[in-house]
């Protein structure tokens, strides 16, 4: 990831740690994904099947999104950080 925004200027990591948030922000991107697959595919697809196994094809489905996941989680971060603080 760039130190700085190529546009604006805008440096990205305020302090050491700073992206910790975006974990937490990553991770609930990746649960409502995630349920998302599952349901599609049980409802849809596998509906005969019993729901733990059908969140293994779902994770599956889900592991070439994780690099846009990661960057979505970040920009988001970014804009909550940005809203709360925005000159820090």
């Amino acid at each position: 990831m760039n130190e700085t925004c190529p546009s604006c200027g805008l440096r990205f990591e305020r302090e050491p740690g700073y992206f910790v948030g975006a974990m937490y922000v990553s991770y609930a991107l990746a649960v409502l994904i995630v349920g998302a697959l599952t349901a599609v595919l049980w409802l849809l697809l596998l509906p005969g099947w019993p729901m733990s196994r059908v969140v293994l094809p779902a994770v599956a489905a889900f592991l070439p999104l994780v690099p846009v996941v990661f960057r979505w989680s970040r920009i988001i971060w970014i804009h909550f950080d940005r809203s709360i603080d925005p000159g820090g």
